[in-house]
């Protein structure tokens, strides 16, 4: 049904035949079987995840953009295996999470993702909960003895997109894309909360065998499919490296047929036989390599510009488009940064404009289609009060953003509370985007500190609101009182006060009137922080509105304390190191990492300076690494990271 993706059957059906297994395994256990599908989800949730190490390492392939770096590549190989009669085949690159699958003589063992490539997570439970994953492996031969398979996991376009709006109806964060809400579902402790996401996954690869010979990539691609598992749906065959090279034109032309994502594609020696002769460089085989496209670009034209106000009152225009299908979905509005960025493209309303969708990056208009223009384009000027509440705008002496000037806009009292409560700050669930609107437009919150005085009978009194869900509202408000300190400092909106930063001062100081009471030439002392956030944090406190609410927050009991003293300098292993992450880590996400550097008494920054002790770079690595190269800063691959959080917190 689900293996196979070929059902024979209604899912009504399905569910009454899933029922009446259930009740009969009840009643005769004995009957059970470990790879019925009754037992997909585990019972309790994990602790935390148990290691697995791969017997075969799980490596990252090397990324080409141009088809000269390929050709390149094509030579190389040649000269380390001349005359062997090498062609190639040309498959998708999936934006997914890469796990490797362990069966032994036919039942699923262990599942674990990639980690260091080495040593990843047990996730072997959650993994079961994913119906395309076959239990036991199908065919009517003896099973191999050991096999292991390797591929992605992943979260299908409109799973994704429904998965979101339930979401966001519920009041919690959506996802930024499809790869994070793979990447997040699967590193939950709670097996049952992973059988709730609509996951999917392809396999493509081996590890260990023992039991099972493929002479060639595309034989070990049937034998996949042959043994219950999804495999990529579309490959090409090449003979030759300009082959495979137009084979990539082809899959880039199909690119937004596939209900996963891609980002580019692969392309791999066909015949296995040459991968012990290939070899592989510290962290990848010779063998393959992946061929990255550009991010994708459509023309359409723009009908207008509309202008948002954010939580700081800063105005950003927004493109309102015709319509267009860009990497897998419709756009219809774009961002265009701010008024300089509209008048140095000279963009126009009636203009047709190029949209870009790179990553996770919102929506961006790059540049004008010039040669289109009839005369009767207009040109777009910024409003001379908010377009909100009225209130007069203006622009701070070198700064490029409009703000609001006014205190009392909706907008920006929107965008607080949305802030205040989100995720990375006092994370207060259930507190979504409708409801908080519909909070501000009744008057009920006009600041933060008015969370804590809402009730059960005004939150059930709002649209789509039962008794129930404001019951869990007022619970939920009612445990963000208990938040760590660094918490609140980055949820009260400082500007230029990320959380890393307010992780930074909580570390200085022990309290919130500790903070307040600095002012800004002990707050320069500080090295990481800079004269602009100093001075950010001292006029913050310096306003007698902030301060008022401030005491709100207080009188409502919100904690203001520092919850836990710092490891003392000297005890801390990492104490006076500063970190800077980049790049995608596969064992951590990117809390998680930060987490265990603080843990050890460090400091994690967001940017590279020559004060930086370490840059610790995952995959697909930005700017910050190459200036961490310039600057000659100590640079840790994901291993290493991990070797130098083992052997400091075993000092």
């Amino acid at each position: 049904y689900y293996v196979l993706a070929r059902p024979e059957i209604s899912d009504r059906e399905y569910d009454r035949l899933y029922g009446e297994l259930a009740r009969l395994e009840d009643e005769f256990p004995d009957l059970r079987s470990p790879d019925s599908p009754t037992q997909r989800v585990g019972g309790s949730p994990l602790s935390e995840f148990a290691s697995v190490r791969h017997s075969v390492p799980m490596m990252s392939l090397d990324n080409t953009y141009s088809p000269g770096d390929l050709l390149a590549f094509d030579e190389r190989i040649r000269k380390l295996a001349p005359n062997a009669g090498i062609t190639y085949v040309v498959e998708p690159k999936i934006d997914g999470v890469a796990v490797s699958l362990r069966y032994e003589h036919g039942a699923l063992v262990r599942g674990g993702t990639r980690g260091d490539g080495r040593t990843g997570d047990d996730i072997t439970l959650n993994l079961r909960t994913i119906r395309s994953i076959p239990l036991r492996l199908l065919g009517s031969g003896a099973p191999p003895e050991i096999i292991e398979v390797r591929g992605e996991v992943f979260m299908a376009r409109e799973s994704f997109d429904a998965f979101n709006r339930a979401r966001q109806e519920a009041g919690e964060e959506p996802f930024a894309n499809p790869r994070n809400a793979a990447a997040g579902s699967l590193k939950l402790l709670d097996s049952r909360q992973v059988a709730e996401r609509p996951l999917d996954a392809v396999f493509y690869g081996l590890g260990e065998c023992r039991g099972a010979e493929f002479e060639t990539h595309a034989a070990l691609l049937d034998g996949l499919r042959a043994l219950g598992f999804k495999t990529p749906p579309a490959t090409w065959a090449c003979p030759t490296m300009p082959e495979a090279i137009k084979a990539l034109d082809a899959l880039k032309a199909r690119r937004n047929s596939f209900q996963f994502e891609i980002d580019g594609g692969v392309i791999k020696v066909n015949e296995r036989r040459l991968y012990g002769v290939l070899g592989a460089t510290a962290k990848s085989p010779r063998h393959a390599v992946a061929f990255k496209y550009e991010p994708e670009r459509a023309e359409t034209v723009l009908k207008a510009v509309t202008v948002q106000v954010g939580r700081t009152g800063v105005l950003t225009p927004v493109a309102e488009l015709e319509p267009v299908f860009l990497a897998g979905s419709t756009i219809n509005r774009a961002t265009l940064h701010n008024a300089d960025e509209i008048q140095r493209k000279d963009i126009r309303i009636g203009d047709r404009v190029l949209v870009e969708k790179a990553g996770e990056v919102i929506p961006a208009v790059v540049g004008v289609v010039l040669a289109a223009r009839t005369g009767r384009e207009k040109v777009f000027a910024m409003p001379r009060c908010c377009p909100v509440c009225g209130g007069a705008v203006g622009r701070e002496e070198g700064a490029v953003a409009l703000r609001c000037l006014s205190l009392s806009c909706p907008a920006q009292t929107r965008e607080w509370i949305r802030h205040y409560a989100a995720r990375g700050a006092m994370d207060i669930e259930g507190l979504g985007d409708a409801l908080i609107g519909q909070l501000v437009a009744r008057g009920l919150v006009k600041g933060p500190a008015d969370l804590y005085s809402l009730t059960r009978e005004q939150l059930s009194a709002l649209e789509r609101m039962a008794d129930k869900s404001a019951q869990n509202l007022v619970a939920a408000i009612g445990q963000s009182r208990r938040r760590d300190l660094w918490r609140l400092i980055f949820a009260l909106g400082i500007r230029h006060i990320g959380a890393k930063t307010a992780q930074l001062l909580e570390s200085e100081f022990e309290s919130l009137d500790a903070l307040a009471a600095a002012g800004q030439e002990r707050l320069e002392r500080i090295g990481e922080l800079g004269p602009v956030a100093a001075q950010s944090v001292a006029d913050y406190f310096k306003s007698p509105l902030n301060c008022g609410q401030v005491a709100r927050l207080k009188k409502a009991g919100v904690n203001m304390q520092r919850l836990c003293e710092p490891a003392a300098s000297g005890a801390a292993p990492l104490a006076g190191k500063s970190f800077v992450l980049t790049g995608a880590l596969e064992r951590f996400t990117r809390d998680e990492a930060e987490a265990r550097i603080r843990e050890l008494g460090g400091r994690v920054s967001d940017s590279v300076s020559r004060k930086t002790s370490y840059v610790v770079a995952g995959a697909d690595c930005g700017s910050k690494l190459a200036k961490a190269r310039t600057l000659g800063v100590t640079v840790l691959n994901e291993s290493e990271f991990v070797g130098l959080l083992e052997k400091r917190r075993m000092k």
